[in-house]
């Protein structure tokens, strides 16, 4: 049931990238384009993986929606073998911590969704394995040996040379700069901070924490649309400078127009950069 990519590349789930954009003809698909002409993903999508070959099979969704169910049960039925063999050598009940790229379920794995569904649903019922969050995990057991896990990423050779290198480089110094700077501006005691400014502050961290999003570095490393990943980076940086230079006297137009257009983390509080 597994596979070298894992279950979402079950030769029955639909293929991401097999697109009616890129696969039906240009005359039939014109009048659904861009003006400028350009062919693109559209989301209709007709075939499974199939396999490693050119020649894709159509896609049956109750196929597809069944085997996402038989990976469900093979997931928690090799995490309950887990937590059984990890609870003959542990003082305490293990904690499994399964961090997943959230757009992998329904984006790149379309029935990604469904296999999350059953595996909670299946979790639910099971009498080995209970769904915890690190925190609550903490608060049962407060004492815990420190853990430093080496830096990895998910990308190319496991470390972080995707997202640093010669296309993407120049964002980090300004990137550090502007989260020293408002790491500076949080500890401040003395701001004579008003609703205004802090409103200010708030926006300005939205929009830092925007041009922080690695999206960009990465999008900038592999050139499908590089100049658009360039173009926010440079747009959410200047609107964090913007505001956090109106300080004094706030920019009320300013910060109404972004706080309109980047409302991302309505409850957000500047000072988690202290």
């Amino acid at each position: 049931l597994r596979f070298v990519e894992g279950y979402p590349g079950d030769y029955d789930y639909r293929d991401f990238y097999r697109d009616i954009g890129f696969d039906l003809d240009y005359e039939y698909l014109k009048p659904f384009l861009e003006p400028i002409g350009i062919r693109k993903m559209t989301g209709f999508k007709y075939y499974r993986i199939t396999g490693p070959t050119d020649h894709k099979e159509p896609y049956r969704h109750d196929v597809a929606v069944a085997k996402a169910k038989i990976h469900a049960a093979n997931f928690v039925f090799n995490r309950e073998a887990q937590i059984k063999h990890l609870n003959t050598i542990m003082d305490r009940p293990p904690i499994l911590v399964a961090p997943y790229d959230a757009e992998l379920f329904g984006h790149w794995w379309f029935e990604g969704p469904v296999f999350l569904e059953e595996v909670l649903r299946l979790i639910s019922k099971n009498s080995v394995i209970e769904t915890i969050t690190p925190l609550e995990y903490l608060k049962r057991h407060p004492k815990n040996q420190v853990a430093v896990p080496s830096y990895s990423s998910w990308g190319y050779n496991g470390y972080n040379e995707v997202w640093l290198e010669g296309s993407n480089d120049w964002i980090y110094p300004h990137l550090h700069h502007a989260g020293w700077q408002l790491s500076e501006l949080a500890k401040q005691e003395n701001l004579n901070l008003t609703p205004l400014k802090k409103r200010l502050l708030n926006q300005a961290a939205r929009e830092l924490l925007l041009a922080q999003s690695s999206d960009w570095a990465f999008i900038m490393k592999t050139g499908t649309v590089a100049e658009y990943a360039r173009k926010r980076t440079k747009e959410h940086l200047k609107n964090y400078l913007d505001l956090v230079s109106s300080i004094e006297n706030p920019n009320v137009e300013l910060l109404r127009r972004l706080e309109d257009l980047n409302p991302i983390f309505p409850k957000i509080d500047y000072r988690i950069f202290a």
